[in-house]
């Protein structure tokens, strides 16, 4: 079971894939970005957690599409 937070940056993820497709992690890096550059280490950190679930989702379609 996930907490609001993760469930949140699930929902975030699953939008900038519809939204953007492939260019949805450049997005969400650049999103990143300007947290930093604004010293929102909070926002930040969800900004990278839906990179990583971006990275994970594109890691486990290349590995179902070789089988």
């Amino acid at each position: 079971m996930f907490d609001d937070n993760e469930r949140l940056a699930r929902q975030e993820a699953d939008w900038l894939i519809k939204e953007f497709g492939a260019e949805a992690p450049l997005y969400a890096a650049m999103r990143a970005e300007k947290a930093i550059e604004r010293k929102d280490f909070g926002r930040c950190a969800r900004w990278r957690r839906i990179l990583e679930i971006l990275a994970d989702g594109r890691t486990a379609k290349s590995a179902a599409s070789k089988y």
